[in-house]
Formats: C-alpha cells, sequence, structure tokens
C-alpha cells in the first residue's frame, strides 16, 4: 500500500472553508491515502460528518471533545462535563460512521488549567470519553499540551489500549512509558522547526511513529496556514533522523495506523 496517512488534521477548521476541494485534491497528488479529521466541540460535528460523506473513503471522521473549548480565542476555557453532555448524543449518533474518538485528551497550559478544579475537570471529561471510546471499541486521538506525563498516566490508569498520541510536546522519556504501553505518537511537519520533536523522533521506534499535519496548525512555517500534503516534510525527516529511505517511512507509517486505526482499511479506496 504506497501512500501516507495524515492521521490527525482539522479539515471543519475556517481557515478550509472556501477551498476545502483544492486543499484535498493537492492532498491526493501528494500521495495520501486517507485523512482522519478530528472536532474538537459539538459544533463541528456535523460539519465532519458531511465532509466524510462529500469525500467517502478519504475523509474519515473522528468526533470528541477537545480539553479547551471555546472557537475565538478570547472565549477559550477548560472543558467541562456540560460540555461533553451536549455532544455525546452526536457521537451516539454517528458512531458507526467513525474511525475514532477524538480530539480528546488534556491541556494543563496555565490559561486553560491554573486551578486544580479545571485540571480535575479536564480528567473527567477524558475519563468518559476513553469509557465512550471502549464501549464503540474506537481508538482515542489525544491533545497533551503540557501535559505529557498525566495524560499517558490517566489513559494507562483507564485502560485504554489504542491510542495515538497527536504533536507529542513532552520529553522523550516520557514518551517511552507510553511505547511500552503500546502507544502511538504523530509527528507533525513541524518537526523541521521544532528542537523538542526532533528529539522525541531520535528515540522513538519506527514502529511507535505516524504521520499527521495537524494542519491547518504545525505546518513548516509559522503564521502560514499548513495542508494535509505537507505530510511529506514529516516522512523526509523521520527518514532523515532514522537513516532510512523515505519508501521505508512511508510504509512502517502507514501499517502502524492501520494497526492502531483498522477501519481504516474497510473506508479507503484503493
Amino acid at each position: 500500500m504506497q501512500g501516507f496517512i495524515d492521521c490527525h488534521c482539522h479539515l471543519s477548521a475556517p481557515e478550509f472553508q472556501h477551498d476545502i476541494e483544492d486543499v484535498l485534491q493537492r492532498a491526493q497528488k501528494g500521495g495520501i491515502l486517507a485523512l482522519l479529521a478530528v472536532a474538537e466541540h459539538a459544533g463541528e460535528f456535523e460539519r465532519i460528518i458531511e465532509l466524510s460523506k462529500r469525500f467517502p473513503g478519504f475523509v474519515l471522521p473522528c468526533l470528541g471533545v477537545h480539553p479547551v473549548q471555546g472557537v475565538l480565542p478570547e472565549d477559550q476555557r477548560s472543558a467541562t462535563l456540560e460540555d461533553l453532555d451536549a455532544a455525546s448524543p452526536l457521537i451516539q449518533k454517528y458512531a458507526d460512521h467513525l474511525v475514532a474518538i477524538g480530539e480528546v485528551g488534556l491541556d494543563f497550559t496555565p490559561r486553560f488549567a491554573g486551578t486544580d478544579s479545571q485540571k480535575d475537570a479536564q480528567r473527567q471529561v477524558l475519563i468518559r470519553q476513553i469509557e465512550i471510546a471502549k464501549c464503540y471499541d474506537l481508538p482515542l486521538n489525544v491533545h497533551s499540551r503540557s501535559a505529557g506525563r498525566p495524560t499517558i498516566h490517566l489513559l494507562k490508569e483507564k485502560g485504554a489500549e489504542k491510542v495515538l498520541l497527536h504533536a507529542f510536546d513532552g520529553k522523550p522519556s516520557v514518551a517511552l512509558e507510553g511505547v511500552k504501553a503500546g502507544y502511538y505518537f504523530s509527528i507533525p511537519p513541524s518537526i523541521i522547526r521544532s528542537e523538542q520533536k526532533q528529539k522525541l523522533v531520535k528515540q522513538l521506534p519506527l514502529e511507535s511513529l505516524c504521520l499527521e499535519t495537524d494542519s491547518p496548525a504545525l505546518g513548516p512555517e509559522k503564521q502560514v496556514r499548513n495542508e494535509p500534503h505537507n505530510i511529506a516534510i514529516s516522512a523526509k525527516y523521520i527518514a532523515d533522523v532514522k537513516g532510512v529511505s523515505l519508501e521505508k517511512v512511508m510504509e512502517v507509517t502507514t501499517q502502524n495506523a492501520l494497526k492502531l486505526f483498522p477501519k481504516i482499511q474497510k473506508r479507503i479506496h484503493l
């Protein structure tokens, strides 16, 4: 199977509202087999499902409640169980269409989790979504900003087995705890400007890596809209660091994605 799988991108973002067809056409030309479109809040769910129906077998939906809620920066806040209560009926409605629950996780940056009560609220939201993923036998697509160790520990404590930690910003030693638990780590194109992610790739085995773009964020250039076709930048950097061919990185990361997200193989059109 020749091609890339973008395991984490935000196709419902406003930045893609006016040219999503062109963006996806460039993605296909760039060798992408499938894109996992993640949600951050219930307001995005219908858009993601609609995209998955417009582009069947290419855009694959993931629904979940992000640990930070609020569309506008000035409105952003820590997630609560009330946010999940609003989202749960739609997750249930579309469960058969999903390839994962996500984007879920913890975000302990001081602005969003400056108090113990905020952190605990995020933990409760994540715990419930781990239970939802188990209920539907779906993997988790996980955010862990400034919370690498607590996220991995909570996932392990609650028995989460099928986990992708996207754009992990913690130490390699913490990530290796996730590797031991069988978790995967996806690498965005921003690796070319991130010393932390470069260290991560050096120490983690290729067999534990997947590819992502997190587009429209985490591109090769700051403040420039990222697109799924930039996934090749991640793959090439990993190949250089590991001293293997680009084809090898493509093969292994795609097989890793298929192992972690078994519904991909049933959905994609080859």
